[in-house]
């Protein structure tokens, strides 16, 4: 099989597929636009070759680009993309349920003037975040999270975004992806005991949005093996990237070889991929 086209970040499913693990979902484009989804949980254990075509094509408009911003956007479409608002990496500052837009009102409104969780996961330790309640359980899936537990539901961003800022000193709010791409075991006694402890700190200003019915989920992911040494790999140095696939989790492509690959952080790259 061969597929040729611009990368777009993985999609998974909602639901765990036969085997009990996420799915995967292949949707790429040709330039901008979109071509049919694959799912390519079937091609671990199989060869995979990833060939760099030396294009990249701006996600929103399908000019030509040197060099990608903000997943697949040329530098103006990023500077104008109402995704790449700064209240989507810093919660806290949207505005928008006060009626002021940062950059995109009608994309705030429908993106962070929503109901939002505040939530533990699980990816290489433990960590607190904040995602629309329709972003779940994807945004876990992006992570490469074994398990996640809501531990507050709230109408608006700013206010999961603050609740948040106010958990940073006692856990992380970052990922690391080499721990993430290693071994995790599922430890839902210590996400509900971290629960205890971010209810500890908040205390009772918040009491009021705490979800302490939820239970943890877990998540397993599509790997045979982990790599013993991992070594990240870009298309910008590396233009062809093969080997036998091990595993998919989070953005990641695991090779046998210990070589990885985030998926998302190559969008609008233009790739030959052959499975054998």
């Amino acid at each position: 099989m061969e597929w040729t086209g611009n990368l777009r970040k993985l999609v998974t499913d909602k639901n765990p597929d036969s085997n009990g693990q996420v799915g995967y979902n292949l949707v790429g484009a040709d330039i901008i636009h979109p071509l049919d989804s694959l799912r390519i949980n079937e091609w671990v254990g199989q060869h995979v070759k990833i060939e760099f075509l030396k294009e990249i094509h701006c996600r929103r408009t399908g000019q030509k680009i040197k060099k990608a911003f903000g997943e697949g956007l040329s530098y103006s479409a990023w500077l104008e993309d109402p995704g790449s608002v700064e209240s989507v990496l810093r919660p806290e500052l949207s505005r928008i349920h006060e009626g002021v837009a940062l950059r995109d009102f009608d994309w705030e409104q429908k993106h962070h003037n929503q109901p939002h969780f505040v939530y533990l996961s699980q990816t290489g330790g433990f960590k607190v975040g904040v995602t629309r309640t329709t972003n779940a359980p994807y945004r876990w899936h992006d992570q490469g999270a074994v398990g996640a537990l809501v531990i507050a539901n709230v109408p608006y961003r700013q206010l999961a975004g603050e609740i948040e800022v106010a958990l940073k000193s006692i856990i992380a709010d970052k990922t690391n992806y080499r721990k993430m791409l290693t071994d995790v075991a599922f430890d839902s006694e210590s996400l509900m005991d971290w629960q205890e402890s971010c209810y500890d700190e908040l205390g009772s200003d918040y009491e009021s949005f705490f979800d302490d019915e939820a239970e943890p989920t877990r998540f397993d992911y599509p790997v045979k093996e982990y790599p013993v040494k991992i070594q990240s790999r870009t298309l910008d140095k590396q233009f062809k990237i093969e080997g036998v696939l091990v595993g998919i989790k989070g953005q990641y492509l695991l090779f046998e070889s210990g070589e990885v690959v985030n998926v998302r952080r190559h969008s609008g790259y233009r790739v030959s991929i052959r499975i054998s």
